[in-house]
């Protein structure tokens, strides 16, 4: 599916478009529809559960945007959070240099030096994609927004990752946690970069939604798992020599050397998209950063990659970092103030290492579109998993007269309140279930004519289009069975010829 297909239908229907559109729009900066916030909501919520579950020890805060400068001194995005930018001679046009090596070379140039880039520019001869132009200055743009607080006051930015409001958070939470490792702060908020060409909708913006989780642990623990027994089969995915490639956990820890403790989260991370997103296993993989790609602060670095045609193949939604004592000891060393733990059951103070799984929500939301967006003749359906549809089930009447309207918003009434429900009336009902199949709604629910007399209404399944008559008493048990997946839709009744 073409990215200017998808762009058509998410503004469409009500998922994302452009901010301040009215005006003729802001690069880099989108607003959410309805069906949109629905499911981007569905994601976090999603996200929560499954990785606070990880870990009874594992809670979720919730940071300020603005931080103090010294916080990104410390954290070293001051000096090193930097983008290479290269500038057209003739319309003026800021370009990320890496990008647009990567538009017209079709490979991967992130972690280059701005000379490099600069080099590689000149030997392709590649030119302004808007005018044409030549390239002729190159340098490197810090991507922080700088921001004034009152009249006077400078010294503060907004977040450009929500992991530095976990460290610098991190003592007070271990105290309130009552002095335990390994611990877990997750974020999920907003964060700001100034991107040079912010493209590709919501993939690549300069306002979006991180969610993230800072796993402190002590660092003599890092091969010691208690679970391991669990997953130590399980195979990863990997991107290994530009092939795809299914390692077990096991061997990714005695052959790659990667600590059993990395190893045990890449595996919980897989178990979120395949078995709760549904992810199509062929459409998935961890690639691993060279030391030019990965970010300065971390150690081990495994992007989490989707296949997304629209894009051009596998790009990075999410990743997994080994940010070691980095953070802390930097914070420590700046603010004079300590970020040792005594660990009584060891009887020593330690520095605490830290894992960091770190999702991008506009990312994934993306990708759970142009994934689940299917066509079946002509029509179009989202064939989302049930646990992040933005409506789980639609009530209608056939007509809206003879009463069935009333009847219809009877039904929707009682079950508004225990599932996540949508009325409709307007148009025919053939145009009704195509509006929500459209945003993935589940199930679609039909009264009509027979309904006082028989007491059924009519059921209709998503994905195959397949109805069965259902008698109202039974609804709420029955929708209920389906999406918590004990029955299957064939098993409640027989198929409607």
């Amino acid at each position: 599916m073409e990215i200017d297909k998808i762009d058509e239908f998410v503004r469409k229907k009500g998922f994302f478009w452009q901010s301040s559109e009215i005006y003729g729009g802001l690069a880099g900066f989108y607003d959410y529809g309805n069906n949109g916030t629905l499911l981007k909501r569905k994601f976090e919520n999603v996200w929560r559960k499954y990785f606070l579950g990880l870990n009874e020890n594992f809670v979720e805060i919730e940071p300020s945007n603005i931080m103090h400068k010294n916080v990104f001194a410390a954290s070293g995005h001051l000096n090193n959070f930097v983008d290479p930018v290269a500038k057209c001679s003739k319309c003026g046009t800021q370009h990320r240099a890496d990008h647009i090596l990567e538009d017209f070379l079709k490979e991967n140039f992130e972690g280059l030096t701005i000379e490099e880039l600069k080099e590689l520019i000149k030997k392709y001869n590649i030119k302004c994609p808007n005018c044409k132009g030549e390239f002729k200055e190159f340098y490197v743009l810090n991507m922080m927004f700088s921001i004034n607080i009152g009249e006077k006051d400078k010294n503060a930015f907004m977040r450009p990752e929500t992991a530095q409001g976990a460290f610098t958070n991190f003592m007070r939470q271990y105290n309130i946690l009552r002095n335990r490792l390994p611990m877990g702060l997750a974020i999920i908020g907003k964060v700001f970069r100034n991107e040079i060409s912010p493209r590709n909708l919501i993939t690549r913006t300069r306002e979006f939604t991180q969610a993230e989780l800072q796993i402190f642990f002590d660092f003599e623990e890092i091969e010691n798992i208690s679970s391991w027994d669990e997953i130590k089969d399980y195979k990863i995915i990997l991107n290994e020599n530009k092939k795809n490639i299914e390692i077990t956990c096991n061997n990714l820890v005695s052959n790659m050397k990667i600590p059993k403790f990395y190893v045990y989260y890449m595996s919980k991370i897989q178990k979120f998209y395949l078995d709760i997103l549904k992810i199509p296993k062929e459409k998935f993989r961890f690639r691993k950063l060279s030391n030019e790609e990965k970010a300065f602060y971390n150690k081990i670095h495994f992007d989490i990659e989707l296949d997304l045609l629209s894009l051009g193949g596998f790009k990075e939604v999410g990743g997994i970092h080994y940010r070691t004592d980095y953070d802390l000891k930097n914070h420590e060393k700046l603010s004079g103030k300590s970020q040792k733990v005594f660990l009584s059951d060891k009887k020593k103070k330690i520095i605490p290492h830290v894992i960091e799984l770190s999702f991008g929500v506009d990312r994934n939301i993306y990708s759970l579109i142009e994934i689940f967006h299917k066509k079946d003749g002509e029509r179009i359906f989202l064939n989302l998993p049930s646990p992040i549809v933005p409506f789980e089930i639609a009530v209608f009447p056939l007509v809206n007269k003879s009463g069935l309207d009333i009847e219809a918003r009877k039904i929707f009434e009682n079950l508004s309140g225990k599932f996540d429900a949508v009325f409709d009336h307007s148009g025919s009902i053939g145009k009704m279930y195509y509006r929500e199949d459209e945003r993935g709604t589940l199930y679609c629910i039909t009264i009509d004519y027979g309904t006082k007399e028989t007491g059924k209404v009519t059921l209709r399944d998503r994905n195959t289009k397949k109805q069965i008559f259902v008698k109202i008493e039974f609804l709420e048990s029955i929708l209920r069975n389906l999406l918590d997946g004990k029955i299957k839709f064939e098993e409640i009744g027989k198929i409607i010829k």
